[in-house]
């Protein structure tokens, strides 16, 4: 795993523009950064992240069962008891999902760790999928990397197909695709989401989340009464059970993209868990819920993490009773998880954080973030990658 400078092409600000990839700077700093790329081989990719990506995501799939069975372990997961049949019934009728992303910690040469697991609405997609495909093909063509050099990356193919699998079970719905409104990044991933759908054969519409209503025929509408039977929703389960509509969600019969089981798999209780069934698995660092923190090795130190917490919020590191990061933000009060500190791989002076994807219930890719942090944010960059060797 090689850092490598190299030349930025001249008009990539322009081309990104045209292509609706707008925030690849935001707040006036860059967020996508291509003045250098990492360098993995093909072993690399193979063995050490895309075989664990598999593995652990089997594990997940596992655990959601003996959650979905246990009420302790729904309540540790700080899901409302009044949703708790919710999880479940969208469980037993395995209700089809869509994608997910692995954080790992990786170097290079050992195992990589799971930092954690962003399984309902992760981001950084269009970014992953197609802006650093059409970065390596373009600095391949221009003679900057060499023919050779390949990635790991075959998202945006995937869930096409992925699309047209569930596409399957829903031949009469339109797909409605939501977002909050004022959040460039997120309504970018999902028209890029959109377009693939789109790609697949499904027709699709758009709607905001706070443009969504209940009709007096109690279902979910659109500002244009159209019927909402089918959404994918970029907008977390956890804010979804606290809304001002939460309790239709009991009864309605809309199918949501990710469906409600994705709400055990979405919250940091799930470390703790995958430690307790797999303990000393080569991808995993120890983790426990705050009354049992006390297990892990103080020397080695610990990061404290909200339940909901997203974007690196609210998390705290800790090394022999002494805070060596921080990050500010709105979770905690739901509670907190504690795992063992793996200091992430420093190049250059940033940290490197591997994102993973799943699509459906395959390895798709990587999408890696940069950051001078010990704590991936919202605003750490993009860097792209290339496999080479």
């Amino acid at each position: 795993m090689l850092r490598i400078p190299i030349q930025p092409r001249a008009d990539w600000q322009q081309q990104a523009n045209a292509l609706g990839f707008k925030f690849h700077t935001m707040h006036g700093q860059p967020y996508w950064d291509e003045s250098a790329y990492y360098q993995f081989t093909l072993t690399q990719i193979e063995q050490d992240i895309e075989a664990p990506t598999q593995e652990l995501h089997e594990m997940l799939l596992f655990l959601v069962d003996k959650i979905c069975d246990d009420d302790e372990l729904l309540h540790r997961f700080a899901i409302p008891e009044k949703f708790w049949s919710t999880v479940r019934r969208s469980w037993l009728r395995k209700d089809p999902h869509l994608y997910g992303r692995f954080d790992f910690c990786y170097d290079g040469t050992s195992h990589a760790k799971l930092l954690e697991a962003n399984y309902d609405t992760p981001t950084s997609l269009f970014e992953t999928a197609y802006w650093q495909w059409m970065w390596l093909e373009q600095q391949v063509s221009a003679g900057s990397l060499p023919r050779s050099s390949d990635q790991y990356n075959s998202i945006q193919e995937q869930l096409i197909s992925r699309f047209r699998h569930i596409h399957k079970f829903n031949r009469t719905h339109v797909l409605h695709f939501s977002c909050c409104k004022d959040t460039e990044e997120d309504k970018g991933t999902v028209d890029y989401l959109r377009s693939c759908a789109l790609e697949a054969g499904i027709p699709c519409r758009f709607t905001y989340i706070e443009d969504i209503g209940l009709s007096t025929e109690n279902r979910f509408t659109d500002l244009a009464d159209n019927a909402i039977d089918w959404c994918f929703k970029l907008y977390p389960w956890e804010f979804m059970f606290n809304d001002e509509y939460a309790d239709p969600l009991q009864t309605l019969s809309t199918q949501w993209l990710e469906p409600a089981w994705k709400s055990i798999l979405s919250n940091k209780a799930i470390l703790p868990l995958l430690w307790q069934y797999f303990p000393n698995h080569p991808n995993l660092l120890p983790a426990y819920f705050s009354d049992q923190k006390y297990k892990l090795d103080t020397r080695k130190g610990s990061v404290k993490k909200p339940i909901f917490s997203r974007e690196g919020a609210n998390i705290e590191i800790l090394r022999e009773g002494q805070v060596i990061a921080h990050s500010t933000g709105t979770y905690g009060d739901e509670g907190f998880i504690y795992q063992e500190f793996k200091a992430l791989p420093k190049f250059a002076g940033e940290h490197i954080v591997v994102g993973s994807w799943m699509i459906g219930d395959q390895p798709a890719g990587i999408g890696l973030r940069a950051d001078t942090s010990l704590i991936t944010q919202d605003m750490s960059r993009f860097v792209p990658h290339i496999i080479l060797g």
